[in-house]
């Protein structure tokens, strides 16, 4: 947003630095001021500012003008504006409100015989002509400029609407279901139910917190105005806005928590820049308001502060003389606080020595309307640090008297980092949320997902159930960006609910690897041309993996279409379920060619997922070194016939199994070649099968490789394959 340092200074006549100087005190105090612009002689600079959501008190004027206040201990002019003594009104203006859960405070103020025209200076010094020229605002007419003026300058959102196009009086409510309503943006919207609208007897006047309507605008035959300032819940202005499509200044403060208390203060200001131009108003204020509302924002209880917590957290300053109680009160006064029941012993009296928490001084601190975002004792000293100045601490560091442990899965962790990386692909961070339709495809177990209470937007609503989401995002923002070969790894966090009464109870956390890939495969040598990522890529990454780990049983398996267990994100006949121990640890294949066509991918996607929490349970496999015999290896190849029924892993399994025992000189085997041959039956292939025999103590003798060859025949029988005549 855009500051005004003329404006500033109007708020602050006897602020003493220069303005280079206060965009640096306010920057080291967490009001980001991110550039300087010098607007020429007599009009200052203006800042560009960078406000975090939490700190909407800040986005205006008078709010960092209050924050320049606090850090320089001067006095701030308060925002008060004199009005003309209004005339009797016939009868009260009449203000309902029906949603009390969605509008805490809603003031009317009703102004007569006002003459819509050019906006003018309306007090002595240039306010909205000069302030709106040099921060490049439009001016409209002279109700809309006093509307945006008041956000501007105080942070509070108005409107104004046509008195006489209002029948009745003003209802705050839901909409009803179809009801229509157009807008300021010339667009007719349908409203939804739980659309909260600001509506006469009659119809619907606009959109709370968000946005007028069409109907009771201004224009400039307008004669009688009425003058809105209210405060309205974020979660249903945020709600409202959502649904349809529209952010605007109003949505943009009331989203984040509006001060309850600056309605008045703001209609006075409206008020005051409309009757600059004529007219009179009719009637008191007009001010309704809910207590359950106010209690728990402009009226909330007092916090306990300790003068030994604030010295204890905050520890030693570099002059010596520590957070003193007059600091605390300082800073917290200038803020906007109400200190009281201070009690104060003799011994905290005297200066604390630094690094002590003898003061035994506490207060009640009641907290300021406007600043929501502080609710503890904690957040009280973070607000008196922050303001006293982080440069201004000592450097020191806190004391620990253990030593440094490592997590329980971190040997674990590193083995497959390692792994990973040296299988040529790179380690990712992708968000911790997603969508809930993604969550929907991807989570490994229906109704188990954890939806957020207050997301950022629809793509960010859920926490990932899997990490499969975030690897998708970050190949399609490397292949959609010319970049064709694409490896990535993930290790992260993946989060299920237990799902009760429509409400999550208990989130569990799990670690998880996800695995992506897309293009080309690594060259094998300068003989065999480039190709293509295929599913045995992802697999062979996948055992790397799996070998880190000790365990008597691993295999992978696939099921029927039919079955319906293959996750929905991966390809029906290209994929593959991995087991260790007899337990599911992952899945891995091919995307689905219908995700694949949704993200505009032109080129095979292959992934896989992991479920690090059920791998970790295994231990590590320890390398073993052995002596390398001094004796010569004798190979021998077995030509095989296999029924298509039979997968090359049931003869892994049978010559591991006869390497265990009795046969430990066979300490080699594969897959020679495979080919099928129009000479066996139908349904049959062939399969040469290479075998290495080597003694760590001997050299093999005829008669021994004669029985080890019949033992490899007897396994691989056993396993469903014949030896070929």
């Amino acid at each position: 947003m855009k500051i005004l340092t003329q404006w500033l200074r109007s708020f602050l006549p006897e602020l003493p630095v220069s303005d280079t100087q206060i965009a640096e005190d306010l920057t080291l105090r967490g009001i980001a001021v991110e550039g300087i612009y010098d607007l020429g002689p007599g009009n200052g600079s203006l800042y560009e500012m960078d406000i975090t959501t939490n700190r909407v008190d800040a986005m205006n004027h008078y709010g960092i003008a209050r924050e320049a206040a606090a850090i320089y201990g001067l006095e701030l002019k308060p925002l008060d504006f004199a009005l003309p003594n209004p005339r009797v009104a016939t009868s009260p203006f009449s203000v309902k409100i029906e949603a009390a859960d969605a509008c805490g405070r809603f003031t009317a103020r009703v102004l007569r015989d006002v003459a819509i025209a050019e906006s003018r200076d309306w007090f002595p010094g240039a306010v909205v002509s000069t302030y709106f020229a040099l921060l490049d605002q439009k001016k409209i007419s002279n109700a809309v400029d006093a509307t945006n003026f008041a956000w501007l300058a105080m942070g509070q959102p108005t409107h104004v609407f046509d008195l006489d196009k209002i029948d009745g009086g003003i209802i705050v409510r839901r909409a009803k279901k179809g009801e229509r309503l157009k807008t300021l943006d010339g667009v007719e919207r349908v409203l939804d139910p739980d659309d909260l609208v600001v509506a006469d007897h009659k119809k619907a006047l606009g959109l709370a917190g968000v946005m007028g309507g069409w109907d009771t605008m201004i224009t400039p035959s307008t004669k009688n105005v009425l003058v809105e300032a209210a405060w309205f819940d974020p979660m249903a202005v945020r709600r409202t806005a959502r649904r349809h499509g529209l952010h605007t200044d109003a949505s943009h403060r009331f989203e984040r928590g509006a001060d309850f208390n600056a309605a008045p203060v703001a209609s006075v200001l409206v008020s005051a820049i409309l009757l600059a131009s004529g007219g009179h108003i009719e009637g008191d204020l007009v001010d309704a308001r809910i207590a359950a509302v106010e209690a728990r924002t402009a009226h909330r209880p007092p916090i306990e502060l300790k003068l030994s917590e604030v010295q204890r957290i905050l520890g030693a300053t570099e002059d010596g003389e520590g957070i003193t109680a007059s600091t605390v009160e300082g800073v917290l006064t200038a803020l906007g606080c109400k200190l009281a029941s201070q009690q104060v012993s003799e011994s905290a009296s005297r200066q604390p020595a630094v690094g002590q928490t003898t003061g035994q001084a506490f207060w009640g601190v009641t907290l300021p309307s406007w600043r929501l975002d502080l609710e503890r004792e904690i957040d009280l000293i973070e607000e008196i640090a922050r303001v006293f100045g982080y440069n201004r601490f000592a450097n020191t560091l806190p004391a620990f008297g253990e030593g440094v442990r490592a997590l329980p899965f971190a040997e674990k962790d590193a083995a497959v980092r390692g792994t990973l990386l040296a299988c040529g692909l790179h380690q990712a961070i992708a968000s911790t949320f997603c969508s809930a339709a993604e969550a929907e495809l991807t989570a490994p177990q229906p109704g188990q997902v954890v939806a957020l209470g207050n997301p950022l937007s629809e793509e960010a609503g859920v926490l990932r159930p899997s990490l499969i989401p975030g690897m998708l995002a970050m190949i399609a923002g490397n292949l959609h960006r010319d970049v064709s070969d694409v490896r990535l790894f993930e290790i992260g966090t993946v989060f299920s609910g237990a799902a009760a009464n429509g409400t999550v109870e208990k989130v569990d956390e799990r670690p998880a690897l996800a695995l992506g890939a897309a293009g080309l495969a690594p060259e094998d040598g300068p003989l065999h041309a480039p190709r293509a990522l295929e599913f045995f890529d992802m697999k062979g990454i996948v055992e790397q993996v799996l070998e880190r780990f000790e365990m008597r049983a691993m295999y992978f398996d696939r099921f029927p279409l039919e079955a319906g267990l293959t996750p929905a994100w991966l390809h029906p006949y290209r994929a593959a379920r991995v087991a260790a121990e007899g337990v599911t640890v992952g899945w891995f294949g091919e995307l689905h060619p219908r995700e694949a066509s949704s993200r505009k991918f032109k080129e095979p996607v292959l992934l896989g997922e992991l479920y690090l929490d059920r791998l970790f349970k295994l231990p590590l496999r320890r390398p073993a070194a052995r002596e390398i015999s001094r004796f010569q290896l004798v190979r021998r190849d077995f030509s095989l016939v296999l029924d298509q029924s039979i997968a090359w892993e049931a003869i892994d399994r049978a010559m591991a199994s006869l390497q265990a025992s009795p046969l430990p000189e066979l300490i080699d085997w594969r897959v020679r070649e495979l080919f099928h041959d129009p000479r066996l039956a139908r349904g049959q292939y062939a399969l040469l099968l290479g075998a290495t025999f080597q003694a760590p103590d001997r050299t093999l003798r005829e008669e021994e490789l004669k029985e080890f060859h019949s033992r490899v025949i007897e396994a691989v029988n056993k396993a469903g394959a014949r030896l070929r005549e």
